[in-house]
């Protein structure tokens, strides 16, 4: 156990906070470190004024999720599963053994990214491994394949998700709450374009269902660069069933395309598995707090089981919510998606402002919580924090695409 002392910012900036921690470094790319199987637990650290909590690191075999590695972070209420091989995704989230959070796919696997060709089927390679909870779409650029203004092929929704993590670090406070934190550095470089680092950061503190992303974005090139980032969250059973229900603070709606003006009215509300639904997406214009924090949450028919997703709109100032609720077997699942960026293709979301530029050495935040709504108590509070902001105004239904398919090239 390496014990040192940390200093970490606030989000305000409003200073320093010095804490005591045990710290271990799991993966390190340029020193060659990699500490294979591992565990470390309450016990182990010799921590007695807490629950019990564990943080454990495997690596799997066979097929083609050979060699990837996961993390398992189990804080004594619930268990996350991180994967460091797939950008740091969240596979998916359990409580009392159950699986709240994640969704089935039909890639069963948690695929390895060397197994991925991002550019196959005209750019859609990236569903090959498309299981996870958790998955960042970015950070070069996201949203639907094709050409982009400049000729360059874009693919599905970036390549971070499928490139392995440089190090991988945990980090358990050394006093009481003994909050957990995995940090993993994240790098899409690419001679002569972009220099993109991404630290990204859990933390989850142990017995709460509440847990959190810090993300930090760097350009290390010597040139300014855009970037886009959607945060892929998706949702199957037990919380996406027949009459489940989305809410989410927001002044605009709109279908992303023609074939989503079909549900436009039914927005909020949910079919069981359907054969031969295609995915429905709309476009949320969300609206925040005075300090822009917002909220999005997803209950099942009975409202004692859902999720809440929030995220600051200054920082992600636009929503997709992708509805698709196919069969079973096809991938009964909905996603929401808080981001910079809509999922059209970035030559369509350029005119639209939707494409932000990071100057050179500029470093950009975003911070997200995830809460477990176990009972019809947390159901009620997490819509009681939506009404707040939404503060009685109306969810404008706008019926024309905010981007005309039809007519682009």
């Amino acid at each position: 156990m390496k014990l040192k002392t940390l200093f970490i910012s606030t989000l305000l900036g409003l200073g320093t906070l010095t804490v005591n921690a045990a710290e271990f470094t799991l993966t390190d790319s340029l020193s060659g470190t990699d500490v294979g199987d591992w565990k470390v637990t309450n016990q182990t650290l010799g921590f007695t004024d807490s629950g019990t909590f564990s943080v454990e690191k495997r690596q799997l075999h066979g097929g083609k999720q050979a060699g990837v590695d996961i993390l398992i972070v189990n804080n004594g209420k619930v268990s996350i599963t991180l994967i460091p091989t797939r950008g740091m995704g969240i596979f998916d989230v359990k409580m009392d053994g159950e699986r709240l959070l994640g969704w089935d796919s039909p890639v069963k696997e948690i695929v390895n990214p060397a197994f991925i060709e991002l550019e196959s089927r005209n750019g859609l390679g990236w569903l090959d491994g498309f299981n996870e909870m958790m998955v960042r779409c970015g950070y070069e650029w996201t949203g639907h394949p094709g050409v982009d203004d400049n000729g360059q092929l874009l693919s599905l929704h970036g390549r971070v998700q499928n490139t392995p993590a440089s190090t991988v670090k945990v980090i358990i406070d050394d006093k009481p709450p003994h909050k957990i934190t995995i940090q993993g550095e994240v790098s899409e470089r690419t001679f002569k374009m972009a220099e993109l680092v991404t630290l990204t950061q859990l933390e989850v503190v142990p017995g709460s269902t509440t847990f959190s992303l810090h993300d930090q974005l760097t350009n290390k090139a010597d040139y300014d660069n855009e970037y886009q980032i959607i945060y892929h969250s998706n949702f199957g059973t037990p919380i996406l069933e027949k009459g489940a229900k989305f809410i989410a603070a927001a002044s605009e709606i709109s279908p992303f395309n023609d074939y989503a003006k079909a549900g436009l009215k039914d927005w909020q509300t949910y079919l069981g598995p359907t054969k031969g639904y295609d995915e429905m997406v709309f476009n949320f214009k969300p609206i925040g707090n005075d300090n822009g924090e917002t909220l999005a949450v997803l209950h099942n028919a009975k409202a004692n089981k859902g999720v809440a997703v929030g995220y600051n709109v200054q920082q992600l100032p636009v929503l997709t919510l992708w509805k698709n609720t196919d069969t079973k077997q096809q991938g009964y699942v909905t996603g929401i998606e808080p981001g910079t960026s809509y999922a059209y293709n970035t030559k369509y979301q350029r005119p639209l402002g939707l494409v932000p530029t990071i100057k050179a050495g500029e470093t950009k935040h975003f911070d997200l919580t995830y809460t477990i709504l176990a009972n019809n108590n947390d159901v009620k509070s997490a819509l009681k924090q939506v009404a707040t902001i939404q503060n009685g105004a109306e969810v404008k239904q706008v019926t024309t695409p905010i981007v005309d398919l039809n007519t682009v090239e």
